[in-house]
């Protein structure tokens, strides 16, 4: 092996081992917080810390209530054309350099497609019909 080849592995595994030590760090950062914050809190438990309760006020009733379906259906669109329009603003700023044009605008115009095949299921399932 040359000396060349030896320099470029050693750079190259010393940008590795600055990320390994980043992680490390982290990790590290979150376990001491986490000690301190165990050992410094005060840990006095009484029946009326023990309860459950919901925005303050004490439950009354059965634990389960029904939840309809649709309004996290109604989330996940809104979300689903969020992410749309997150991807159309970068894309129209590419759009405009030269030698981008056509293949930028194909790539939406599929994009696109798998978005309207997905709003036409939800359409066709009656998802958006509001009741």
């Amino acid at each position: 092996m040359s000396e060349q080849t030896v320099v470029v592995a050693a750079d190259y595994f010393q940008s590795y081992s600055v990320v390994g030590l980043l992680a490390v760090v982290g990790v590290l950062f979150v376990a001491v917080a986490f000690g301190a914050g165990r050992l410094l809190r005060p840990v006095v438990p009484t029946p009326e810390k023990l309860l459950t309760y919901e925005c303050g006020v004490d439950p009354v009733g059965e634990g389960w209530a029904h939840t309809q379906v649709r309004y996290y259906v109604y989330a996940f669109l809104y979300v689903i054309f969020a992410i749309d329009s997150i991807f159309l603003f970068p894309w129209a700023t590419v759009f405009a350099d030269p030698g981008y044009g056509a293949t930028t605008l194909v790539e939406m115009f599929v994009f696109l497609g798998f978005l309207a095949v997905g709003l036409l299921y939800a359409y066709k399932k009656g998802v958006l019909a509001w009741t």
